[in-house]
């Protein structure tokens, strides 16, 4: 008999030992595979059984958590909804997160090892943190005031402090209501449908994520090409440039718009927007060394990140002299996000060296302890010092005597510079009227901000002046609001 409960008792023991090999195969291997699994609801209910961490501008949070009593507890929701929209993004439970929600989403859900009390103490004891906050470098009134600029028209705007690269605003016009879609349910499929089928994209942010022709705004870009490579020494001298000019290698004529472009100078072309002349630099600088004046302004860069991913803002790498021309004046195939254009302004007024744009101050425990700070990093060289100082003086010189007179503030410095970017099957879409722009007030430091504005549906003609009309008059809001702050 005792034999017999032997035999047993090891047959049990090889049972349980089996048992504890399997569950640790399971533990140990599968573990991922079976977390990751659609079927598996378990968490996704533990990724909505706690609120979920505040993105915050300023000291306001502009995001908020509510109890719905369903199986999934948390759902998210947003103040001043699509104002902030470009900014925060949208976290859904049936859509997932884009934008800040997303690139900052382990801190926000509490799953981020920064947040934990010790290293590895997740990994222990299976268990996550309260969600953390999410601080941006927004300024309210700055965000408003590009916001009501645009007022529901299609276009973007992006603001900078040129000294620390710290975005001030990011605005996409016409937005949403992330609130929509943070639920489940017909009525967030609906939404989600509505929003998607909508002809005026309200869910693409225009700012970071479109790109566009930056026709004339591009001469800046140009201009500090031309005067880094040494094709240019005195930008008051007069150019050797025929108005209208000949397209290398073609019969095409490329004409002025302005008047007075006739062997103008860099500094007056720049002044009243001289196609010709800002062309046949760009011919002259060479397509090698326009590809490298771009590059040092973030033109062609595949991994800018604010955090959240920014579109490639593009210069062709491989063209014919003709197109190179096209393409120095912003047309061709050249294209820019908003962000990018107030990076070149920004380069201009920091004294030609590019800050490093972000949107995120710093990262805190829910109750307000620092993980992580955003540091102010250089991004690029833009150009020499010496250039942007003659840059500097030729959009103030645009702001004071020529196309920005919008743009103008009592008593303060404004550098811009107008374009009116032509696209659609033969040029025939209506202009995009583009303004970009620095402020900088009477007695104070460096200038305090940097201005980007693309208005899609501008109310213009093909005349460059339609940046000083539509556009300009936003960049000086949004630059009032900044220097009031």
């Amino acid at each position: 008999m005792t034999r017999y409960i032997r035999r047993a008792a090891g047959f049990c023991l090889l049972l349980l030992l089996a048992l504890l090999a399997n569950a640790a195969r399971v533990q140990l291997f599968e573990a991922g595979e079976l977390n990751t699994n659609p079927a598996n609801r378990r968490t996704t209910i533990d990724r909505y059984d706690q609120p979920r961490g505040d993105i915050l501008v300023g000291d306001e949070p502009v995001t908020g958590s509510k109890d719905t009593g369903e199986q999934l507890a948390y759902e998210r929701t947003y103040r001043h909804g699509p104002l902030y929209a470009p900014v925060t993004g949208y976290a859904s439970q049936t859509y997932g997160t884009t934008l800040l929600e997303n690139a900052e989403d382990g801190v926000l859900s509490g799953t981020d090892p920064l947040l934990a009390p010790l290293p590895l103490w997740g990994d222990v004891t299976r268990s996550r943190q309260p969600g953390g906050d999410v601080v941006t470098t927004i300024e309210a009134p700055v965000q408003r005031a590009a916001y009501e600029g645009l007022d529901g028209r299609r276009g973007a705007v992006a603001a900078l402090d040129p000294s620390t690269g710290r975005i001030l605003a990011l605005v996409s016009s016409p937005s949403y209501d992330p609130e929509l879609l943070s639920g489940t349910g017909s009525a967030v499929t609906g939404a989600w449908e509505r929003l998607n089928r909508a002809q005026s994209l309200p869910m693409l942010n225009r700012a970071i994520r479109q790109t566009y022709p930056p026709g004339s705004a591009f001469k800046i870009v140009t201009a500090a090409a031309a005067l880094d490579a040494g094709v240019v020494t005195d930008p008051d001298a007069a150019t050797d440039t025929p108005s209208p000019y000949v397209l290398p290698g073609t019969s095409t004529t490329l004409p002025d718009e302005a008047r007075g472009c006739e062997r103008a100078s860099l500094a007056e072309a720049i002044r009243v927007s001289c196609n010709t002349v800002m062309a046949h630099l760009g011919v002259e600088v060479g397509l090698d060394g326009m590809l490298e004046a771009v590059g040092r302004f973030g033109f062609n860069d595949n991994d800018l990140k604010i955090p959240s991913r920014v579109a490639r803002s593009n210069f062709d790498a491989d063209m014919s002299d003709d197109q190179l021309a096209q393409s120095s004046i912003g047309q061709f195939d050249t294209t820019a996000t908003p962000l990018q254009m107030a990076m070149v302004a920004s380069a201009v007024a920091n004294g030609g060296e590019l800050r490093r744009p972000h949107l995120v101050d710093r990262v805190t425990t829910d109750d307000g302890g620092t993980v992580r700070e955003q540091g102010t990093d250089s991004y690029r060289e833009a150009m020499d010092p010496a250039t942007a100082r003659q840059l500097q003086r030729m959009m103030v010189d645009v702001v004071e005597n020529g196309t920005g007179a919008n743009a103008a503030i009592d008593g303060v410095t404004v550098g811009g510079k107008t374009g009116t970017a032509q696209h659609g099957v033969d040029n025939s879409g209506t202009p995009y009227a583009w303004f970009i722009a620095w402020a900088q007030a009477p007695d104070s430091g460096p200038p305090a901000v940097a201005v980007a504005v693309v208005v899609e549906d501008a109310s213009a003609d093909r005349a460059d002046v339609s940046g000083g009309g539509d556009a300009a008059p936003i960049a000086r809001a949004v630059m009032e609001a900044a220097l009031e702050g």
